[in-house]
């Protein structure tokens, strides 16, 4: 059973780790999967939900350690190869980001425990992958062209508009990439601005998360349950660093459509399987 519980957990650190990134909704895609298959890793049901549950969040920790990787050199602003000018500019670049992530911050403290039991169900999911795989393809079909399309040219109301966006993915189905990035275009940025300024966003919002999800919890941790936790994270690391190159690379010649297509067809079909069952 425990050799089981492993691969379960192999099985959603892939997906949170492909899906962290594109914008298709991680938290939908892991509510889902665990529907389907189901992580049993405590004897008590009610421990095992709450432990599943702080799992689910924790394990973005691994998605969060590949950004920091990738982007370490662009994100670090003491980097010796980089001159005064563009240390600044670092600093700026991430006073924009603590100013994008205010807004998602200060709602998912407060209202955390409502959001988690009114929205948390795979109805919830299924239309929210829809609305936005809509959104996504009305969007891409206005054919904007971006007046920002580098992060000097991304001013901080600009920054804290999109923040707002991100707002809207404490939803889950929603994807916190898929809004920030469909917010970040709609305001003027370029894909490959909004796809990484999406990135850098999820640095404070997932540790915020995991650190709050980590507080709240009362199930106990044994040795078993620390290695499914600490499974779940490496997967996503390795998956992530993966996940984020081929969409970087993928923006480069492609627009967000196939995103918005994938949404329409997965939230159809999960609609109808949900309500066959009842």
């Amino acid at each position: 059973m425990e050799l089981i519980e492993l691969l379960k957990a192999i099985v959603l650190g892939i997906v949170q780790g492909i899906t962290e990134w594109l914008p298709i909704s991680s938290t939908g895609h892991m509510i889902l999967v665990n529907e389907l298959m189901p992580l049993t890793v405590l004897a008590d049901p009610v421990q095992n939900t709450e432990f599943v549950d702080m799992f689910m969040v924790v394990i973005q920790l691994g998605s969060i350690l590949a950004v920091l990787l990738l982007y370490f050199n662009k994100l670090n602003p003491f980097s010796r190869r980089k001159n005064a000018a563009e240390r600044r500019g670092t600093i700026d670049l991430w006073m924009k980001v603590i100013v994008a992530v205010a807004p998602a911050g200060v709602i998912g403290v407060l209202f955390d425990d409502q959001i988690d039991a009114l929205f948390y169900n795979p109805v919830t999911v299924a239309a929210m992958l829809i609305v936005y795989g809509i959104a996504f393809l009305i969007i891409e079909n206005q054919r904007r062209r971006p007046k920002i399309t580098r992060f000097e040219q991304l001013d901080y109301k600009t920054a804290l508009l999109i923040g707002a966006f991100q707002v809207l993915a404490l939803i889950p189905g929603t994807s916190r990439s898929g809004a920030t990035i469909l917010g970040a275009v709609l305001l003027g940025c370029s894909r490959g601005i909004a796809a990484e300024f999406s990135f850098f966003l999820a640095i404070p919002v997932m540790f915020g998360a995991s650190l709050l999800k980590l507080i709240k919890v009362q199930a106990a941790f044994t040795m078993f349950t620390v290695v499914i936790l600490l499974v779940g994270m490496v997967t996503a690391f390795v998956v992530s660093i993966f996940a984020i190159r081929f969409l970087m690379g993928y923006i480069r010649k492609h627009d967000f459509k196939v995103f918005g297509v994938y949404r329409i067809i997965l939230g159809a079909l999960v609609l109808a399987y949900f309500f066959l069952l009842q």
